[in-house]
């Protein structure tokens, strides 16, 4: 699929941003907040989420693994009181968010079926975790992305505290002097509502200059040499287990353990939902 022939490392990266973009709402940023996941176990979030998505795109939703990966992330969820209408906005997010990214950032904008093919997967998953409501269109779903936002984005103490919690996560895969400089542009990611929401300043110049400069010198050397590219931006581990792609067992990601395991065996190449990470 796109996500991992034609955009590995930009499809994660819209990802990263699909799960900023909701700590904007206060009823989200509230939950996230009270749990303390970002705050104190950042990266195993992180890593859990992308290993249960990777495990949905690798093996399919209908299969044994997507199956078990649907009942973990249906279990995490069953312990918090979240309306329909949120949860119907994050899934929303993990539709168009990538997409926008790419089409704004990556070597080449997405395809009509692409963006279909996105859709559609991702509203089965949604059916598949009891969303009410999927809209049957793309153009309907975006819509209703916007829409939501725009009754939703609101600033809260929530919203700020989740929302520097993941600027520190983002930016602690990188070496000082670099983290700093990743600490000044990942803002540039998100547009004025979202600042406003995450109670972020706009960015000063110099860093939305390198951060266009970059991105745009990053979508150019993929549009030149993809598969060095892929091979340089991408990685297959993730930082919370250090045992994978030795091994995993997937009953063990999330929250808690709930099902008999089912392992994970070594990994023969990165799969782009798994490696979010630059």
């Amino acid at each position: 699929m796109s996500s991992d022939r034609e955009f590995p490392w930009d499809y994660g990266r819209g990802l990263e941003v699909a799960i900023w973009r909701t700590c904007c709402v206060p009823a989200i940023s509230g939950v996230l907040d009270g749990t303390g996941e970002f705050a104190l176990r950042g990266q195993k979030r992180y890593d859990d989420t992308r290993i249960l998505l990777g495990e949905l795109v690798r093996t399919g939703y209908d299969s044994e693994r997507g199956r078990q990966a649907l009942r973990q992330i249906n279990t995490a969820h069953r312990r918090f009181d979240i309306a329909n209408e949120d949860m119907l906005y994050v899934l929303s997010t993990f539709v168009f968010e990538p997409v926008r990214w790419i089409d704004r950032w990556a070597w080449r904008r997405t395809s009509e079926t692409e963006r279909l093919a996105a859709f559609y997967f991702f509203a089965n998953v949604g059916k598949r975790m009891n969303i009410r409501e999927i809209p049957t269109d793309y153009a309907t779903f975006e819509e209703l992305n916007r829409e939501y936002e725009q009754a939703h984005f609101r600033r809260a103490a929530s919203n700020r505290r989740v929302g520097n919690a993941i600027i520190d996560l983002y930016a602690s895969w990188y070496r000082r002097p670099v983290r700093d400089l990743v600490s000044a542009t990942l803002p540039c990611r998100l547009d004025g509502p979202a600042l406003d929401a995450l109670d972020m300043r706009r960015p000063p110049l110099w860093a939305r200059t390198l951060n266009h400069a970059g991105l745009r010198g990053h979508a150019r050397a993929e549009r030149l040499a993809p598969k060095l590219m892929a091979r340089l931006m991408t990685r297959p581990t993730a930082r919370t287990y250090p045992g994978y792609p030795a091994g995993y067992d997937l009953a063990d990601i999330g929250p808690h353990r709930t099902v008999p395991p089912v392992r994970q065996q070594p990994a023969a190449r990165a799969d782009s939902l798994e490696d979010w990470a630059p």
